[in-house]
Order: structure tokens, then sequence, then C-alpha cells
């Protein structure tokens, strides 16, 4: 499947960026966290993503996070490209910054507004225009590190989906308040690393439809305006699950896939996320006009799961919950698997 820069993928299933909290506490990459990485791509899946990578250091997140906000970040990652494109996927960084949910950096939380629950401190606008630099030579630095694109991270009310919420954000300097002063965050990042990056250098864009105080309408909005905009590549929409009906009332019978699948994309490729746990699923998707799936779950639990269900159309990951010794058999640290172990459902003992 082609894309309108940079290198065609494979096939049409591609790794969701899954936090895994196997790196450095520097955040530099692991030998751990390559090679579960690598696992994926070598498994047949056509875009191989990090997990969210920390633009600034007031924005990680958790410990155990990838970094790309010094020079001192590069080389890991550098390494990682190469291993992914041997592997024959395309590679891509998850560009990152926690906002109010940035608890492990150790610096004062920063985010859209002063935020009572979490202590986060309102950003100043010369703060708000340094995050906007800091994004771009991220991408900098992973279009230097040798990956073939970047993909910022607006969703999961993370910083750039606290600067969408329509609830909280009402900032006075341009950047809150009415829905085009809340996106200017986000269209000024996009802006800035399409300019600065080269010319077919990829930039994907992860968005949530509900949820975090962004109203339903205006999420299609943005998705509408990125896709058409010329200046990404694809759109991740993160759905939860790919067919649940929307929370907000007004859409008729129509799917959270249908409503963005049916928007304008341009040259723009679309991608869905949410409980794709089986080929049959994955190929719904597909039908309901979705350019690419993005699986999480199958992946963490079959390194090789694209390759599995374009082989097999009736295939479905493995039930769980799953032993330690089946993940680490797929390529997961003792980091990874003591994060999963506090999901419920997913390791046995």
């Amino acid at each position: 499947m082609s894309l309108a820069r940079g290198p065609a993928l494979a096939n049409r299933i591609v790794l969701a960026p899954l936090t895994n909290k196997q790196s450095h506490a520097d955040g530099t990459l692991s030998p751990v966290e390559h090679d579960w990485l690598v696992r994926r791509a070598q498994g047949g899946f056509a875009l191989t993503m990090t997990c969210a990578t920390y633009v600034s250091p007031a924005g990680k997140a958790w410990h155990g996070q990838i970094g790309l906000c010094s020079d001192a970040q590069v080389p890991g990652l550098a390494g990682l490209a190469r291993s992914i494109r041997t592997a024959g996927s395309v590679s891509a960084v998850q560009l990152h910054h926690g906002g109010r949910r940035a608890g492990e950096s150790g610096l004062e939380p920063v985010c859209a507004w002063d935020d009572a629950e979490t202590g986060a401190r309102a950003m100043t606008t010369a703060e708000v225009e340094q995050v906007i630099e800091d994004f771009a030579v991220a991408a900098l630095r992973a279009e230097r590190a040798g990956f073939d694109g970047v993909e910022l991270h607006g969703a999961h009310g993370y910083l750039i989906g606290q600067f969408l919420d329509a609830e909280h954000n009402h900032r006075q300097d341009g950047y809150g308040g009415s829905f085009a002063n809340r996106s200017r965050l986000l269209f000024t990042i996009i802006d800035q690393v399409r300019q600065r990056c080269r010319a077919n250098f990829q930039i994907g864009l992860r968005l949530s439809p509900e949820r975090y105080g962004i109203p339903l309408d205006e999420a299609l909005a943005t998705a509408e305006r990125a896709m058409t905009g010329g200046q990404i590549d694809y759109l991740d929409m993160s759905l939860w699950d790919c067919f649940k009906h929307p929370d907000t009332p007004g859409y008729g019978s129509a799917r959270l896939i249908d409503l963005f699948a049916r928007l304008p994309r341009g040259a723009c490729r679309l991608g869905v996320a949410g409980k794709i746990q089986d080929a049959v699923t994955a190929q719904a998707c597909l039908d309901a006009g979705a350019d690419f799936a993005m699986v999480g779950r199958g992946a963490i639990l079959h390194h090789d799961f694209a390759r599995r269900a374009i082989a097999d159309p009736g295939f479905a990951m493995m039930e769980r919950p799953v032993s330690r010794a089946h993940l680490r058999a797929e390529g997961l640290g003792e980091a990874f698997i003591a994060y999963l172990a506090g999901w419920g459902d997913f390791v046995a003992d």
C-alpha cells in the first residue's frame, strides 16, 4: 500500500504503538526494547512503530519510556531503525509529551491549564512555543536516526489532546478557547515537522474520537482537516473498539469507524485501532473503509500476528491469560511482563 511520501507498506497490518516500560532511565533505548520491536518487524508488520517517545524532559510520563529530547538518545534509535529496515518493515517513532500526566519526569508538570487534580501548571505562551520546537527537533532527530517517519501522539489525553480539550482549555493567548485556537498547537506542530524534515519523510497523527473533553463533532473536524490538509500521510484513529457506536447521540446507526471512514481524506491513509484480535476483524475494518488495521494485544501475544493473519483468514490471537514463559518466548522483557500483569486478564501466573 503506497503512502503519499516515503516507502510503501508491504501489507495493511501495522503494529500499534505500545507502552512497554522496557528502556533505560535516561530515555535511551534498551536492547530488550530493541529486540521486542524488531521481532514484530520480522513477524510481518508493515509498519513498526515505537511506543510514545517523549520530546521534552518534562514530558516523560512513565518509567522505562524512550526519549528523543537529547542527541544522546539518537544512537540507540538509529540501531533500531536499521534493524527494522533490515527486517523489511517501515519504521516510525511516536512523538509524545505527557503534559499533566507526565508524573515521571521529576519536573513540574505543565499543561494547557492550571490543573488542581494533578498539580500541573498552565504553560506560558513561551513554553507552548518551546514545546512546538521540541516536537519539531525530535522529528529531526528521528530523521537523522534513519526512521521513515514519525507519528504525533494527539490521543488519550496527553499534551496535544489537553490543548484540544473543550471542557478545560480556556486559554486567552491564541491556544485556547475556540476550536480553532485549541487545535492551533497540533496544526502548528504538523506544519513545523513538515517544513523542517525532508520531503519524503512520513508524518502520521494519532487521535482519540471521544473522551478527554473532546466533542465527537470536533474530533471529526480535526480528523478531516488533518487528512485533507496535505501535510500528513496517515491518520491513526484509536477507537478503543473499532465497531462501537458513539457515546454521543445523534449519529444514527453509524459506528465510530463509519464516521471516520466516510470523511474526505485526500491522499492521506486512514488506520484504525481497537480490539482487532483476529484476521476477520482486521478484514472487517478494511471492508468498512479503513486503509490499514493497527494491532496491539495480538502483537504482544504473537510477534508474527501479521504474517499469520495474512496467511490464514481464520487466524485469531490465543486466549488470555497466558504464561510468563510464553511472553518471554515472544520477546518481552521482565518490565513489560510486570506491566501486563497489572492488566488483570493478561498474565496467568
